[in-house]
């Protein structure tokens, strides 16, 4: 598995490339900031690992760029650890965020609970519909009538437990399970962030009220034509 370390901070990308190799992960910097994308691109990782305050423009920017071309997890890596910030960076797209001064142990366990969620290939199933709404598995797609939009790994998780519970609820503690396999780093408003930005995606192609919340349980799937 290949990771790229978009990090300006000479010391700390040092850190994080030795500890990676030490793991067998194959590592890619980045040597003109003005250029990320292009060296993303000749990089092609499986994994991003996305400083915010970067040189000419910020994380954030980067990050929505990237996820114009690819689906890539990306994870943030930031000295500001406030909610606000967390909730702006996945919000942006991030699949996951890390706060500075950094932990080596828990950078590592969540790289490696990314990708072992990123890249199952283990799946039979290419789809799952809800109504006349398609979750397509392999391309991080939902497809309504003639409008798409792309998902990101996490996103694509999130619905592929909603849309097996068939419109029955889904609890947040499977929901997390599934897309974070347990992972003690993650709370309930990483959760909350995804689905909110998954609802804004599905207003976009004119389904409103795709996704419910039941409170104290969970959620659960409504389509109506």
């Amino acid at each position: 598995m290949k990771i790229l370390i978009v990090e300006d901070d000479e010391n700390i990308f040092e850190m994080l490339k030795r500890e990676l190799l030490l793991w067998n992960y194959e590592v890619c910097g980045i040597s003109n900031f003005n250029k990320i994308v292009e060296e993303f691109l000749d990089c092609q990782p499986h994994l991003v690992l996305m400083d915010i305050m970067l040189p000419y423009n910020n994380g954030y920017f980067w990050c929505e760029e990237i996820r114009k071309l690819s689906n890539v997890p990306i994870i943030f890596i930031s000295s500001k650890s406030e909610n606000i910030d967390i909730v702006m960076g996945i919000q942006f797209g991030a699949d996951d965020y890390i706060t500075k001064p950094i932990d080596l142990n828990v950078t590592l366990a969540k790289i490696k609970a990314i990708l072992r969620r990123s890249y199952d290939f283990t799946k039979d199933i290419d789809f799952l519909n809800f109504g006349e709404v398609y979750l397509y598995l392999d391309k991080n797609k939902i497809k309504f009538k003639e409008k798409e939009i792309s998902l990101t790994n996490t996103e694509k998780l999130i619905l592929e437990t909603l849309f097996k519970a068939k419109g029955s609820i889904a609890s947040r503690e499977s929901i997390m399970e599934k897309c974070w396999h347990g992972d003690d780093y993650i709370d309930d408003n990483t959760l909350a962030v995804n689905i909110t930005r998954l609802r804004k995606k599905f207003f976009d192609i004119e389904l409103k009220d795709f996704i419910q919340t039941k409170k104290g349980s969970g959620y659960y799937l409504n389509f109506k034509e």
